[in-house]
């Protein structure tokens, strides 16, 4: 289950964006009329979540309600609503597992048991090292690529345990690495074969003869 409360880190300084983007929360504050600049509140988090290694730390709860004039229990609860906001540290690498009725009808669930033996995981944990975490969500929108994780900004699809946990290994690796299909699908197409079909080549009807009929005698 997400944690609800943004986790207190007394070794964190302020929290402070950077100049470039400083630049980015001006246009975005600037996007609203006079007295509507807390509307610039989820823009402002996610740029202060992807400064912060990936989470919304108290700091930055509290630097964006600075800038917007806002209560910092209002910008709290924007960030503890929506789960694409991280209340304590992530790894490097987010993995966003889909859990949904077409993901787990696909073999998500054996994605998950996978994905916490290989990286010693649990749901919601940090592997040692730091590259990685673990999250199970609701329907990440790809269902017809299914099973489907997300990690970081990108999705990737048509998983199976072994393709999943060599994926992992190569982003620890620091290795590039496919996004997409994992199984050469081009967008939505379907897995085995077209759609569709060449026609066979049309020949004209034949014209069935006419049977002789015999005058009455």
């Amino acid at each position: 289950m997400k944690n609800m409360t943004a986790k207190p880190n007394e070794d964190q300084p302020q929290f402070i964006f950077s100049p470039e983007n400083m630049e980015k929360v001006k246009k975005y504050i600037a996007k609203y009329p006079e007295g509507r600049q807390a509307s610039a509140v989820i823009p402002l988090l996610d740029l202060g979540q992807r400064q912060n290694g990936g989470w919304v730390s108290q700091a930055v709860i509290e630097e964006v309600a600075r800038l917007l004039a806002m209560p910092p229990m209002r910008v709290h609860e924007v960030a503890a609503f929506y789960t694409m906001f991280n209340l304590k540290p992530v790894g490097k690498h987010h993995i966003q597992l889909c859990g949904t009725t077409p993901c787990w009808l696909r073999g998500a669930a054996d994605l998950k048991t996978a994905c916490m033996d290989h990286l010693k995981i649990a749901e919601g944990g940090v592997s040692a090292d730091g590259k990685f975490s673990l999250m199970e969500v609701e329907c990440l929108g790809a269902c017809v690529n299914a099973p489907v994780v997300q990690i970081n900004d990108d999705y990737y699809e048509d998983l199976s345990p072994a393709t999943f946990v060599k994926l992992l290994d190569e982003l620890a690796q620091g290795k590039e690495v496919k996004t997409g299909s994992q199984i050469g699908r081009q967008c939505s197409s379907p897995a085995q074969c077209a759609t569709t079909t060449e026609a066979p080549e049309a020949k004209a009807p034949k014209t069935p003869r006419k049977k002789k009929v015999k005058d009455a005698e």
